[in-house]
């Protein structure tokens, strides 16, 4: 398991990206910013994302919602990208990260 390692966009200024490849499990820190996960495998992904406290969430109107099995992207055809806000499945990432089924494709993470 290893560490995908943010990109911070403070400041000014062009900067390089830290690019993880990502193996059959890896984590971060939810902190919001944007995940990019680009498929240069040789099938097809679908990445699951889930934070080591994501349980439940009350949505008004329906009650509780059980978060924990966390946000599942759509599936990444191969040579295609995916770029998640991770604010729009915040609720999902409470915590640790943990990313699975995402197993030799390129992580960026960028956070502000």
């Amino acid at each position: 398991m290893a560490a995908i390692t943010s990109t911070t966009l403070t400041g000014s200024g062009a900067r390089t990206a830290t690019e993880t490849t990502i193996g059959a499990s890896d984590t971060f820190t939810f902190n919001g910013g944007i995940l990019l996960i680009r498929n240069d495998t040789a099938g097809a992904l679908t990445p699951n994302l889930v934070g080591d406290g994501a349980t439940t969430v009350g949505v008004p109107g329906i009650g509780n919602v059980d978060v924990s099995t966390g946000y599942t992207a759509p599936s990444i055809a191969i040579g295609e990208d995916a770029v998640i806000p991770l604010l729009s499945v915040g609720k999902y990432l409470t915590g640790v990260v943990t990313v699975t089924g995402g197993d030799g494709a390129t992580a960026i993470l960028l956070e502000s």
